[in-house]
Protein backbone atom coordinates (compact mmCIF):
# COMPACT_ATOMS: atom_id res chain seq x y z
CA UNK A 1 0.00 0.00 0.00
CA UNK A 2 2.60 2.39 0.67
CA UNK A 3 4.57 1.84 -2.41
CA UNK A 4 1.90 3.42 -4.17
CA UNK A 5 2.38 6.69 -2.19
CA UNK A 6 6.37 7.21 -2.06
CA UNK A 7 5.86 10.32 -0.29
CA UNK A 8 3.76 9.09 2.47
CA UNK A 9 6.19 5.89 3.03
CA UNK A 10 9.29 8.81 3.35
CA UNK A 11 7.26 11.22 5.96
CA UNK A 12 6.28 7.42 8.05
CA UNK A 13 9.94 6.77 7.88
CA UNK A 14 10.94 9.93 9.57
CA UNK A 15 8.50 9.75 12.46
CA UNK A 16 9.17 5.97 12.83
CA UNK A 17 7.37 6.49 16.07
CA UNK A 18 3.87 6.97 14.74
CA UNK A 19 4.11 4.88 12.37
CA UNK A 20 2.38 1.93 14.70
CA UNK A 21 -0.25 4.44 15.47
CA UNK A 22 -0.80 5.36 12.15
CA UNK A 23 -1.43 1.69 10.79
CA UNK A 24 -3.55 1.24 13.37
CA UNK A 25 -5.77 3.89 12.53
CA UNK A 26 -5.67 3.20 9.16
CA UNK A 27 -6.53 -0.41 9.85
CA UNK A 28 -9.90 0.78 11.66
CA UNK A 29 -10.88 3.20 8.73
CA UNK A 30 -11.12 0.34 6.74
CA UNK A 31 -12.85 -1.93 9.18
CA UNK A 32 -15.20 0.98 10.16
CA UNK A 33 -15.66 1.81 6.16
CA UNK A 34 -16.19 -1.91 4.65
CA UNK A 35 -18.88 -2.49 8.00
CA UNK A 36 -20.82 0.64 6.85
CA UNK A 37 -20.72 -0.26 2.92
CA UNK A 38 -21.20 -3.83 3.96
CA UNK A 39 -24.70 -2.60 5.72
CA UNK A 40 -25.94 -0.83 2.99
CA UNK A 41 -26.58 -4.46 1.13
CA UNK A 42 -26.36 -3.46 -1.86
CA UNK A 43 -25.02 -5.89 -4.88
CA UNK A 44 -22.08 -7.47 -3.81
CA UNK A 45 -20.17 -5.80 -6.88
CA UNK A 46 -21.36 -2.51 -5.88
CA UNK A 47 -19.88 -3.07 -2.49
CA UNK A 48 -16.31 -4.55 -3.19
CA UNK A 49 -15.99 -1.58 -5.71
CA UNK A 50 -16.76 0.96 -3.04
CA UNK A 51 -14.81 -0.71 -0.33
CA UNK A 52 -11.62 -1.25 -2.89
CA UNK A 53 -11.77 2.24 -4.22
CA UNK A 54 -12.15 3.80 -0.93
CA UNK A 55 -9.44 1.89 0.79
CA UNK A 56 -7.42 3.41 -1.61
CA UNK A 57 -8.17 6.89 -0.20
CA UNK A 58 -7.16 6.71 3.75
CA UNK A 59 -9.55 8.90 5.58
CA UNK A 60 -10.74 11.10 2.74
CA UNK A 61 -12.63 7.94 0.91
CA UNK A 62 -14.67 8.65 3.94
CA UNK A 63 -15.64 12.02 3.38
CA UNK A 64 -16.34 10.73 -0.63
CA UNK A 65 -18.76 7.96 0.70
CA UNK A 66 -20.61 10.40 3.45
CA UNK A 67 -21.25 12.39 0.39
CA UNK A 68 -21.87 10.07 -2.57
CA UNK A 69 -22.49 7.02 -1.69
CA UNK A 70 -25.30 5.12 -1.38
CA UNK A 71 -28.06 6.04 1.34
CA UNK A 72 -30.77 4.90 2.48
CA UNK A 73 -33.32 6.98 3.21
CA UNK A 74 -35.26 6.20 6.34
CA UNK A 75 -36.36 9.18 7.56
CA UNK A 76 -37.35 10.71 4.97
CA UNK A 77 -38.93 7.24 3.81
CA UNK A 78 -41.64 7.82 6.55
CA UNK A 79 -42.36 11.12 5.86
CA UNK A 80 -43.27 10.34 2.38
CA UNK A 81 -45.49 7.63 3.85
CA UNK A 82 -47.09 10.17 6.29
CA UNK A 83 -47.64 12.53 3.14
CA UNK A 84 -49.54 9.61 1.51
CA UNK A 85 -51.70 8.57 4.58
CA UNK A 86 -53.86 12.09 3.92
CA UNK A 87 -54.92 11.31 0.88
CA UNK A 88 -55.03 7.84 0.34
CA UNK A 89 -58.27 7.82 -0.34
CA UNK A 90 -57.97 10.09 -3.46
CA UNK A 91 -55.84 7.39 -5.29
CA UNK A 92 -58.31 4.42 -6.98
CA UNK A 93 -57.97 0.98 -5.41
CA UNK A 94 -57.66 -2.37 -7.44
CA UNK A 95 -60.19 -4.39 -5.68
CA UNK A 96 -58.76 -7.94 -5.30
CA UNK A 97 -61.10 -10.02 -7.39
CA UNK A 98 -60.38 -7.36 -10.65
CA UNK A 99 -58.84 -8.56 -13.31
CA UNK A 100 -55.34 -7.15 -13.21
CA UNK A 101 -51.84 -8.20 -14.83
CA UNK A 102 -49.17 -9.59 -13.40
CA UNK A 103 -47.31 -6.28 -14.19
CA UNK A 104 -50.06 -3.90 -12.72
CA UNK A 105 -50.04 -6.50 -9.72
CA UNK A 106 -46.41 -6.08 -9.31
CA UNK A 107 -46.80 -2.01 -9.80
CA UNK A 108 -49.39 -1.79 -7.44
CA UNK A 109 -47.95 -3.64 -4.56
CA UNK A 110 -44.24 -1.94 -5.12
CA UNK A 111 -45.68 1.70 -5.47
CA UNK A 112 -49.20 1.76 -3.50
CA UNK A 113 -50.77 3.55 -6.45
CA UNK A 114 -53.11 1.28 -8.07
CA UNK A 115 -53.84 0.90 -11.98
CA UNK A 116 -55.75 3.64 -13.39
CA UNK A 117 -56.91 4.82 -16.96
CA UNK A 118 -56.26 7.08 -19.40
CA UNK A 119 -58.79 9.05 -21.43
CA UNK A 120 -56.42 10.37 -24.06
CA UNK A 121 -52.54 10.09 -24.34
CA UNK A 122 -50.48 12.04 -26.51
CA UNK A 123 -47.01 11.85 -27.59
CA UNK A 124 -44.85 14.46 -28.49
CA UNK A 125 -41.70 14.55 -30.09
CA UNK A 126 -39.01 16.76 -28.67
CA UNK A 127 -39.10 20.15 -27.01
CA UNK A 128 -40.77 22.46 -29.68
CA UNK A 129 -44.04 20.20 -29.71
CA UNK A 130 -43.67 19.97 -25.92
CA UNK A 131 -43.16 23.53 -24.93
CA UNK A 132 -46.14 24.55 -27.21
CA UNK A 133 -48.68 22.19 -26.23
CA UNK A 134 -47.23 22.88 -22.43
CA UNK A 135 -47.86 26.49 -22.57
CA UNK A 136 -51.25 26.30 -23.97
CA UNK A 137 -52.52 24.30 -21.37
CA UNK A 138 -50.45 26.15 -18.89
CA UNK A 139 -52.68 29.02 -20.55
CA UNK A 140 -55.83 27.80 -19.85
CA UNK A 141 -55.38 26.49 -15.88
CA UNK A 142 -58.08 28.20 -13.82
CA UNK A 143 -57.51 26.68 -10.50
CA UNK A 144 -53.51 25.04 -10.10
CA UNK A 145 -50.33 24.56 -12.03
CA UNK A 146 -48.07 21.83 -10.04
CA UNK A 147 -44.91 21.71 -11.74
CA UNK A 148 -41.90 19.29 -10.88
CA UNK A 149 -38.50 19.55 -12.93
CA UNK A 150 -35.28 17.96 -12.68
CA UNK A 151 -33.60 20.75 -14.83
CA UNK A 152 -35.15 24.31 -15.34
CA UNK A 153 -32.77 26.44 -16.30
CA UNK A 154 -32.69 30.56 -16.97
CA UNK A 155 -32.82 30.22 -20.84
CA UNK A 156 -35.22 31.16 -23.27
CA UNK A 157 -37.51 28.23 -22.62
CA UNK A 158 -37.29 28.59 -18.78
CA UNK A 159 -38.03 32.05 -19.43
CA UNK A 160 -41.28 31.03 -21.86
CA UNK A 161 -42.75 28.75 -18.95
CA UNK A 162 -41.73 31.46 -15.80
CA UNK A 163 -43.76 33.83 -17.56
CA UNK A 164 -47.04 31.73 -18.13
CA UNK A 165 -46.17 30.70 -14.66
CA UNK A 166 -46.52 34.29 -13.60
CA UNK A 167 -49.57 35.03 -15.90
CA UNK A 168 -51.62 32.47 -14.14
CA UNK A 169 -50.36 33.30 -10.28
CA UNK A 170 -51.27 36.82 -11.18
CA UNK A 171 -54.59 35.90 -12.11
CA UNK A 172 -55.01 34.27 -8.81
CA UNK A 173 -54.24 30.44 -9.95
CA UNK A 174 -51.95 28.53 -7.43
CA UNK A 175 -48.52 27.75 -8.54
CA UNK A 176 -46.13 25.68 -7.03
CA UNK A 177 -43.05 25.02 -8.71
CA UNK A 178 -40.12 22.08 -7.11
CA UNK A 179 -37.29 22.00 -8.66
CA UNK A 180 -34.27 19.37 -7.56
CA UNK A 181 -31.47 21.27 -6.18
CA UNK A 182 -28.84 20.27 -8.46
CA UNK A 183 -29.91 19.67 -12.31
CA UNK A 184 -31.73 23.14 -11.74
CA UNK A 185 -28.80 24.95 -10.07
CA UNK A 186 -28.57 27.73 -12.93
CA UNK A 187 -31.20 29.12 -11.32
CA UNK A 188 -31.25 32.71 -9.14
CA UNK A 189 -33.81 33.67 -6.93
CA UNK A 190 -33.59 37.03 -9.16
CA UNK A 191 -34.82 35.14 -11.94
CA UNK A 192 -37.74 33.42 -9.27
CA UNK A 193 -37.98 36.76 -8.10
CA UNK A 194 -41.34 37.48 -10.20
CA UNK A 195 -43.35 34.45 -9.98
CA UNK A 196 -42.78 34.86 -6.06
CA UNK A 197 -43.89 38.21 -6.26
CA UNK A 198 -47.18 36.95 -8.17
CA UNK A 199 -47.90 34.77 -5.39
CA UNK A 200 -46.06 31.53 -6.59
CA UNK A 201 -44.58 28.84 -4.36
CA UNK A 202 -41.14 27.89 -5.40
CA UNK A 203 -39.31 24.69 -3.22
CA UNK A 204 -35.97 22.50 -3.56
CA UNK A 205 -35.99 18.95 -3.45
CA UNK A 206 -32.68 17.78 -1.82
CA UNK A 207 -31.20 21.17 -1.31
CA UNK A 208 -27.33 21.15 -0.82
CA UNK A 209 -26.21 21.68 2.80
CA UNK A 210 -22.32 21.41 2.39
CA UNK A 211 -22.04 23.96 5.02
CA UNK A 212 -24.42 21.97 7.44
CA UNK A 213 -22.36 19.92 9.98
CA UNK A 214 -24.03 16.53 10.73
CA UNK A 215 -26.63 16.90 8.08
CA UNK A 216 -25.91 14.53 4.88
CA UNK A 217 -26.40 16.86 1.50
CA UNK A 218 -28.13 13.92 -0.50
CA UNK A 219 -25.95 15.19 -3.42
CA UNK A 220 -26.37 11.84 -5.36
CA UNK A 221 -30.25 11.42 -4.60
CA UNK A 222 -32.14 13.83 -7.00
CA UNK A 223 -35.22 13.99 -8.34
CA UNK A 224 -35.26 13.10 -12.08
CA UNK A 225 -39.13 13.70 -12.38
CA UNK A 226 -40.41 15.62 -14.93
CA UNK A 227 -43.87 16.28 -14.28
CA UNK A 228 -46.80 19.34 -14.57
CA UNK A 229 -50.33 18.61 -13.64
CA UNK A 230 -52.74 21.72 -14.31
CA UNK A 231 -56.08 21.67 -12.50
CA UNK A 232 -56.41 17.61 -11.47
CA UNK A 233 -57.56 17.08 -14.94
CA UNK A 234 -54.14 17.19 -17.46
CA UNK A 235 -50.64 16.56 -16.88
CA UNK A 236 -47.47 15.90 -19.25
CA UNK A 237 -44.47 13.76 -17.90
CA UNK A 238 -41.83 11.90 -20.06
CA UNK A 239 -38.16 13.03 -20.42
CA UNK A 240 -38.42 16.44 -21.42
CA UNK A 241 -36.44 19.02 -18.87
CA UNK A 242 -37.53 22.99 -19.47
CA UNK A 243 -34.15 23.63 -21.48
CA UNK A 244 -32.80 25.59 -24.81
CA UNK A 245 -30.74 22.48 -24.85
CA UNK A 246 -34.17 19.89 -25.40
CA UNK A 247 -35.60 22.66 -28.17
CA UNK A 248 -35.06 21.44 -31.67
CA UNK A 249 -36.13 25.46 -33.70
CA UNK A 250 -33.37 26.97 -31.34
CA UNK A 251 -30.72 24.43 -31.44
CA UNK A 252 -30.04 22.35 -34.67
CA UNK A 253 -28.35 19.65 -32.32
CA UNK A 254 -30.62 19.68 -29.74
CA UNK A 255 -31.52 16.48 -27.63
CA UNK A 256 -34.36 14.01 -29.40
CA UNK A 257 -36.63 13.28 -26.67
CA UNK A 258 -40.11 12.22 -26.23
CA UNK A 259 -43.17 13.69 -23.65
CA UNK A 260 -46.61 12.93 -23.49
CA UNK A 261 -49.50 14.63 -22.74
CA UNK A 262 -52.55 12.95 -20.47
CA UNK A 263 -55.86 13.52 -19.36
CA UNK A 264 -58.26 10.97 -17.14
CA UNK A 265 -58.40 9.35 -13.90
CA UNK A 266 -54.90 8.50 -14.38
CA UNK A 267 -54.21 12.13 -13.91
CA UNK A 268 -55.30 11.76 -10.06
CA UNK A 269 -51.75 9.29 -9.29
CA UNK A 270 -49.96 11.49 -11.04
CA UNK A 271 -51.40 14.25 -8.93
CA UNK A 272 -50.27 12.07 -5.74
CA UNK A 273 -47.13 11.66 -7.08
CA UNK A 274 -46.55 15.86 -7.36
CA UNK A 275 -47.87 16.31 -3.65
CA UNK A 276 -46.15 13.90 -1.88
CA UNK A 277 -42.84 15.11 -3.43
CA UNK A 278 -44.06 18.39 -2.84
CA UNK A 279 -44.67 17.70 0.89
CA UNK A 280 -41.21 15.80 1.31
CA UNK A 281 -39.46 18.80 0.10
CA UNK A 282 -41.42 21.58 2.07
CA UNK A 283 -42.99 19.64 5.02
CA UNK A 284 -46.09 20.99 4.79
CA UNK A 285 -48.95 19.20 6.66
CA UNK A 286 -50.97 16.79 4.20
CA UNK A 287 -54.10 18.03 5.40
CA UNK A 288 -53.30 21.26 3.59
CA UNK A 289 -53.93 19.23 0.18
CA UNK A 290 -56.94 17.26 1.04
CA UNK A 291 -59.26 19.48 -0.88
CA UNK A 292 -61.66 18.94 -3.45
CA UNK A 293 -60.12 21.30 -6.19
CA UNK A 294 -57.66 19.33 -5.95
CA UNK A 295 -58.82 16.22 -7.05
CA UNK A 296 -62.22 16.80 -9.25
CA UNK A 297 -65.30 15.21 -8.92
CA UNK A 298 -66.25 14.61 -12.20
CA UNK A 299 -63.48 12.93 -13.61
CA UNK A 300 -64.39 9.56 -15.43
CA UNK A 301 -63.37 6.53 -13.05
CA UNK A 302 -60.97 3.73 -13.84
CA UNK A 303 -63.60 1.92 -15.60
CA UNK A 304 -64.61 5.05 -18.27
CA UNK A 305 -60.83 5.39 -20.00
CA UNK A 306 -59.99 3.61 -22.53
CA UNK A 307 -56.37 3.27 -22.05
CA UNK A 308 -54.98 1.41 -18.96
CA UNK A 309 -52.44 3.10 -17.51
CA UNK A 310 -50.05 2.74 -14.56
CA UNK A 311 -47.95 5.59 -13.00
CA UNK A 312 -44.31 3.57 -11.67
CA UNK A 313 -42.33 5.86 -9.19
CA UNK A 314 -39.32 4.80 -7.67
CA UNK A 315 -36.47 6.11 -5.53
CA UNK A 316 -34.24 5.23 -2.72
CA UNK A 317 -37.17 5.58 -0.13
CA UNK A 318 -37.89 2.25 -1.98
CA UNK A 319 -36.40 -0.97 -2.43
CA UNK A 320 -38.13 -2.37 -4.78
CA UNK A 321 -36.62 -0.44 -8.01
CA UNK A 322 -39.96 -0.33 -9.15
CA UNK A 323 -39.25 0.72 -13.16
CA UNK A 324 -36.42 -1.38 -13.26
CA UNK A 325 -38.69 -4.33 -11.87
CA UNK A 326 -41.43 -3.73 -13.98
CA UNK A 327 -39.16 -3.37 -17.57
CA UNK A 328 -37.52 -6.97 -16.06
CA UNK A 329 -40.54 -8.78 -15.99
CA UNK A 330 -41.94 -7.29 -18.97
CA UNK A 331 -39.08 -8.80 -21.23
CA UNK A 332 -39.67 -12.23 -19.53
CA UNK A 333 -43.48 -11.89 -20.80
CA UNK A 334 -42.72 -10.70 -24.38
CA UNK A 335 -43.03 -13.39 -26.46
CA UNK A 336 -42.64 -11.54 -29.75
CA UNK A 337 -41.06 -8.27 -29.44
CA UNK A 338 -38.83 -6.19 -27.02
CA UNK A 339 -37.36 -2.68 -28.12
CA UNK A 340 -35.59 -0.57 -25.76
CA UNK A 341 -34.48 2.75 -26.24
CA UNK A 342 -32.37 4.80 -23.68
CA UNK A 343 -29.92 7.20 -23.55
CA UNK A 344 -28.09 5.68 -21.15
CA UNK A 345 -27.20 1.69 -21.09
CA UNK A 346 -25.29 0.23 -17.59
CA UNK A 347 -28.31 -2.78 -17.48
CA UNK A 348 -27.52 -4.75 -14.07
CA UNK A 349 -27.45 -8.57 -14.47
CA UNK A 350 -31.02 -9.34 -13.92
CA UNK A 351 -31.59 -6.66 -17.02
CA UNK A 352 -28.71 -8.54 -18.99
CA UNK A 353 -30.00 -11.62 -18.29
CA UNK A 354 -33.48 -11.13 -19.80
CA UNK A 355 -32.61 -9.06 -22.35
CA UNK A 356 -29.95 -12.11 -23.78
CA UNK A 357 -32.66 -14.40 -22.75
CA UNK A 358 -34.98 -13.18 -24.87
CA UNK A 359 -33.08 -12.40 -27.88
CA UNK A 360 -31.80 -16.50 -27.75
CA UNK A 361 -35.55 -17.43 -27.54
CA UNK A 362 -35.96 -15.79 -30.92
CA UNK A 363 -37.81 -12.53 -30.39
CA UNK A 364 -37.13 -9.23 -31.73
CA UNK A 365 -34.73 -7.28 -29.72
CA UNK A 366 -33.64 -4.08 -30.57
CA UNK A 367 -31.37 -1.06 -28.60
CA UNK A 368 -31.81 2.19 -29.26
CA UNK A 369 -28.80 4.36 -27.87
CA UNK A 370 -26.95 7.70 -28.65
CA UNK A 371 -23.64 7.36 -31.12
CA UNK A 372 -22.12 9.45 -28.13
CA UNK A 373 -24.08 10.39 -25.20
CA UNK A 374 -23.04 14.00 -23.24
CA UNK A 375 -21.13 11.32 -20.57
CA UNK A 376 -18.50 9.64 -22.64
CA UNK A 377 -17.91 7.67 -19.41
CA UNK A 378 -21.18 6.02 -19.65
CA UNK A 379 -21.05 5.76 -23.41
CA UNK A 380 -17.82 3.73 -22.78
CA UNK A 381 -19.42 1.63 -20.33
CA UNK A 382 -22.57 0.71 -22.60
CA UNK A 383 -20.31 -0.40 -25.15
CA UNK A 384 -19.02 -2.76 -23.40
CA UNK A 385 -22.12 -5.29 -23.14
CA UNK A 386 -22.51 -4.86 -26.86
CA UNK A 387 -20.37 -7.95 -28.03
CA UNK A 388 -22.62 -10.15 -25.33
CA UNK A 389 -25.40 -8.59 -26.42
CA UNK A 390 -24.87 -8.97 -30.35
CA UNK A 391 -23.83 -12.58 -29.67
CA UNK A 392 -27.17 -13.36 -27.85
CA UNK A 393 -29.26 -11.17 -31.05
CA UNK A 394 -29.87 -8.31 -29.81
CA UNK A 395 -30.20 -6.14 -32.49
CA UNK A 396 -28.36 -2.87 -31.39
CA UNK A 397 -28.51 0.63 -33.05
CA UNK A 398 -26.79 4.16 -32.76
CA UNK A 399 -28.37 7.56 -33.23
CA UNK A 400 -26.79 9.74 -34.47
CA UNK A 401 -25.58 13.42 -34.57
CA UNK A 402 -28.23 14.58 -32.13
CA UNK A 403 -28.18 13.75 -28.56
CA UNK A 404 -30.71 10.74 -27.80
CA UNK A 405 -32.58 11.26 -24.81
CA UNK A 406 -35.49 9.52 -24.81
CA UNK A 407 -36.53 6.21 -22.72
CA UNK A 408 -38.90 4.07 -23.84
CA UNK A 409 -39.95 0.63 -24.05
CA UNK A 410 -42.06 -1.49 -26.10
CA UNK A 411 -43.07 -5.26 -24.77
CA UNK A 412 -45.04 -6.86 -27.60
CA UNK A 413 -48.06 -4.80 -29.20
CA UNK A 414 -49.21 -3.68 -26.47
CA UNK A 415 -47.04 -2.80 -23.67
CA UNK A 416 -45.12 -0.11 -23.10
CA UNK A 417 -43.46 2.20 -20.49
CA UNK A 418 -42.38 5.86 -21.11
CA UNK A 419 -41.15 8.48 -18.63
CA UNK A 420 -37.82 9.94 -17.03
CA UNK A 421 -35.89 6.76 -15.86
CA UNK A 422 -33.11 5.68 -18.06
CA UNK A 423 -31.66 1.66 -17.93
CA UNK A 424 -28.91 2.26 -15.90
CA UNK A 425 -28.02 2.16 -12.25
CA UNK A 426 -28.24 5.91 -11.31
CA UNK A 427 -31.93 5.58 -12.57
CA UNK A 428 -32.82 2.27 -10.91
CA UNK A 429 -31.61 3.02 -7.67
CA UNK A 430 -30.42 6.42 -6.88
CA UNK A 431 -32.80 8.99 -8.91
CA UNK A 432 -36.59 9.95 -7.55
CA UNK A 433 -38.00 8.52 -10.95
CA UNK A 434 -41.27 8.49 -12.93
CA UNK A 435 -42.12 6.82 -15.68
CA UNK A 436 -45.42 5.79 -17.28
CA UNK A 437 -46.61 1.85 -18.12
CA UNK A 438 -49.43 2.12 -20.86
CA UNK A 439 -51.27 -1.24 -21.87
CA UNK A 440 -52.81 -0.06 -25.23
CA UNK A 441 -52.26 -1.39 -28.67
CA UNK A 442 -53.24 1.73 -30.14
CA UNK A 443 -51.13 3.82 -28.25
CA UNK A 444 -48.54 1.16 -28.40
CA UNK A 445 -48.76 0.81 -32.44
CA UNK A 446 -48.30 5.16 -32.86
CA UNK A 447 -44.80 4.70 -30.14
CA UNK A 448 -43.79 1.91 -32.47
CA UNK A 449 -44.13 4.33 -35.89
CA UNK A 450 -41.99 7.05 -33.74
CA UNK A 451 -39.42 4.45 -32.67
CA UNK A 452 -39.21 2.98 -35.97
CA UNK A 453 -38.21 6.07 -37.76
CA UNK A 454 -35.43 6.43 -35.10
CA UNK A 455 -34.33 3.25 -36.00
CA UNK A 456 -34.38 4.35 -39.34
CA UNK A 457 -32.28 7.06 -38.82
CA UNK A 458 -29.49 5.09 -36.97
CA UNK A 459 -26.60 3.36 -37.59
CA UNK A 460 -26.41 -0.48 -36.80
CA UNK A 461 -23.94 -1.91 -34.67
CA UNK A 462 -22.02 -5.19 -35.87
CA UNK A 463 -19.22 -7.13 -34.12
CA UNK A 464 -16.12 -5.27 -35.45
CA UNK A 465 -12.88 -7.42 -34.01
CA UNK A 466 -10.52 -4.42 -35.53
CA UNK A 467 -11.32 -2.43 -32.49
CA UNK A 468 -8.70 -0.63 -30.83
CA UNK A 469 -7.56 -2.58 -27.58
CA UNK A 470 -5.99 0.32 -26.29
CA UNK A 471 -8.72 3.11 -27.62
CA UNK A 472 -11.65 0.96 -27.39
CA UNK A 473 -11.48 -1.76 -25.25
CA UNK A 474 -9.49 -0.87 -22.44
CA UNK A 475 -11.57 1.94 -21.57
CA UNK A 476 -14.77 0.10 -21.53
CA UNK A 477 -13.54 -2.50 -19.68
CA UNK A 478 -12.96 -0.09 -17.18
CA UNK A 479 -16.08 2.45 -17.30
CA UNK A 480 -17.99 -1.32 -17.10
CA UNK A 481 -15.95 -1.69 -13.94
CA UNK A 482 -16.17 1.68 -11.96
CA UNK A 483 -20.14 1.78 -12.99
CA UNK A 484 -21.74 0.48 -9.92
CA UNK A 485 -20.25 4.03 -8.48
CA UNK A 486 -21.77 5.86 -10.37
Amino acid sequence: MLATYPALAAWLDAIPHLRPLLVAAYILYLLWLTGWIMLQKREPVATLSWILSLAALPYLGLFIYYLLGPQKVKRQRLRRGRARSGMEHYSSVCPPDADCTELAKIAQATTGLAPTSATEVEWLVDGGATYTALLAAIAQARDHVHVEYYIFNPDHAGTALRDALVERAREGVRVRLLLDAVGSSALRRRFLQPLLDAGGEVAWFHPRQLLKPFKRPWLNMRTHRKLVVIDGRTAFTGGINITDEEDERRRPDAYRDLHMRLTGHVVRSLQLVFIEDWIYATAQPPERFAIAQLWPNDMPSRADGRIDAQVLVSGPDSAWETIHRLQVAAIHEARERVWLVTPYFVPGEAARMALTSAALGGLDVRLLVPKMSDSWFVTQAARSYFDELLQAGVKIYEYGPRMLHTKAFIADHNVCIVGSANFDHRSFRLNFELSMMLVDEDRVAALERILAAEFDASVRVHNDRSRSLWRHRVPEAFARLASPLL
